[in-house]
């Protein structure tokens, strides 16, 4: 696994039952007594923005839980040319086909600083055999991933540029406060399979508008509804 000179500490499971990100994350249904059964080390890793968690083809041993920060999933072509599979924000987790594979399937990049929780798989099967809340965990997490993926493909894949633009600006929206931080714009091309120029031009664009007010380089206020509009998905809104 290639990590990118990550920083790690070892928490005890207290913390972890304190974990400001559990009601969102893998092990939110555990109790005490599941708690107790967790015996090896769960390491509290921060990895910077463009380290590597793990590459395709590593040895899959662990698995992540993000607890802030923002990190790309990546699938590379035979011809070289790259496809984003989904992002994972806040609570969602990552390298679950450690648990049936022996490798990672995909390109795991930070976009942001990022913390994340490591689980070993051998503490993940432990408590799948022992603990009905973690299996059901378990099913539900195979679930969300595959059907973020196949909505991102959806939004992100389809449509003119600037509506798929104002989709991830969506996606991003941390709902407490309609902001988002979005990623540098060769990042947003590539994720949406549009030019850097483009990327580039339609940000400025949705600042003019007043659809984005920035707060600093890369963060912004939304305009949500004007945005849902832009990206057609003004009926969801209803």
């Amino acid at each position: 696994m290639n990590y990118s000179a990550p920083q790690s500490t070892m928490p005890d499971m207290l913390r972890c039952r304190r974990c400001g990100v559990r009601q969102l994350a893998l092990f939110n249904d555990l109790t005490d007594d599941d708690f107790k059964l967790v015996h090896l080390p769960i390491e509290d890793m921060a990895i910077a923005k463009r380290a590597i968690l793990y590459n395709a083809g590593d040895t899959a041993n662990a698995l992540f839980t993000l607890r802030s920060g923002l990190i790309k999933l990546t699938h590379y072509l035979a011809d070289g040319s790259q496809r984003v599979v989904r992002l994972v924000r806040p609570g969602g987790t990552i390298g679950l086909e450690a648990l049936v594979s022996d490798s990672f399937a995909h390109h795991a990049e930070a976009l942001q600083n990022s913390a994340l929780c490591r689980i070993p798989v051998a503490v993940v099967e432990k408590l799948d055999r022992e603990s009905p809340h973690l299996h059901k965990q378990l099913l539900t997490r195979w679930h969300q991933a595959v059907m973020d993926s196949d909505n991102w493909l959806t939004q992100m894949s389809t449509g003119s540029a600037r509506e798929r633009v104002a989709r991830l600006c969506l996606y991003l929206c941390d709902h407490a406060d309609d902001s988002c931080v979005l990623p540098g714009r060769e990042d947003i091309g590539a994720m949406l399979g549009i030019t850097t120029e483009t990327a580039s031009r339609i940000i400025a664009e949705f600042r003019r508008n007043g659809h984005l007010n920035p707060r600093c380089r890369s963060e912004f206020d939304l305009d949500v509804k004007a945005l849902q509009v832009v990206a057609g998905l003004d009926h969801e809104a209803a």
